[in-house]
């Protein structure tokens, strides 16, 4: 049985660590997410319509495109799912039994920082898992690398908070201000073998372009290389440092400016941004859709 849609977007959170961690993007990206949660609200916001039957006609128009498996609507769902599931891996048992009763602090002798290769892997797939879900939602060839980066620079609301968060919370934070040239040159050095042992990658792994590994990082590379002009430039149009993030996230994640690395693997088990805008961005791309063919 696939999943229903409207229920996932029924069930989005409306607080917690994941809300309140993008949240604190708006210090450089004001008035550029609501958190729409909710199948009829969100078709309300995103179309404006009042009338409960039209709302109601557009939803079922909604349901039946994800439900065909013909469109790509359930596999991107599935990366959305998967990337950030499986990025985090490394640490979400230990504390899940932990979440709401205790600081920050007190996560540390359940976490294990990641070695600078796999968070550089996990940042790399995750742009290409972005790649990936753009030409799924929009009907093209996965490997279209030039429709994405032309529409890259039209993002906004979830999608463009969405590549926010994955600057800020998977590139800065953990890997500094110089994050993607050092990322561009350790992809650059790295064996196709190495990307087997990163769970983000296998995660996704068969639904990236290309039909082995050699391919499959060669199409990551060209796709991270291809960003990287984007990335650098939407860090110094708006002088995001790490130091101004993580002066945000402190206000709520107690102890963590002198705990980079921590801060890092703690953000990385707890906070699921791309599930979260992601199915955002997929109801908002069904319903604009739907809205189009009724």
């Amino acid at each position: 049985m696939s999943k229903k849609i409207y229920e996932i977007v029924d069930n989005l959170p409306t607080g917690g660590l994941t809300v309140r961690a993008l949240k604190t993007l708006d210090l450089f990206l004001p008035h550029t997410w609501e958190n729409l949660v909710g199948f009829d609200q969100t078709i309300k916001a995103v179309t404006g319509e009042t009338d409960e039957a039209m709302v109601q006609a557009i939803g079922e128009r909604a349901i039946a495109l994800f439900n065909d498996k013909h469109e790509g609507y359930q596999t991107a769902l599935w990366l959305y799912e998967t990337i950030d599931a499986s990025s985090g891996l490394l640490g979400t048992a230990a504390l899940a039994n932990r979440l709401g009763q205790d600081t920050f602090l007190g996560f540390l002798k359940n976490l294990t920082p990641k070695p600078e290769k796999a968070q550089t892997i996990d940042l790399v797939v995750k742009l290409v898992a972005e790649v990936v879900a753009f030409c799924k939602i929009s009907g093209i060839p996965g490997d279209s690398l030039g429709d994405f980066l032309a529409a890259l620079g039209a993002y906004k609301d979830e999608s463009l908070v969405r590549m926010a968060a994955l600057v800020c919370f998977d590139g800065l934070i953990p890997l500094g201000a110089d994050f993607s040239t050092r990322a561009l040159t350790m992809i650059g050095a790295m064996a196709p073998s190495e990307l087997d042992s990163n769970p983000t990658f296998k995660g996704i792994k068969a639904e990236l372009p290309g039909n082995s590994n050699a391919d499959k990082l060669a199409f990551i590379t060209q796709s991270f290389a291809s960003t990287k002009g984007w990335m650098d430039g939407f860090i110094a149009d708006r002088h995001i440092t790490q130091g101004s993030l993580i002066d945000g996230l402190g206000g709520f994640i107690e102890g963590s400016k002198t705990k980079l690395d921590y801060l890092g693997a703690f953000l990385d088990v707890s906070v699921k941004y791309y599930h979260h805008t992601g199915v955002q961005t997929l109801a908002r791309r069904l319903i604009e859709r739907a809205v189009a063919e009724i």
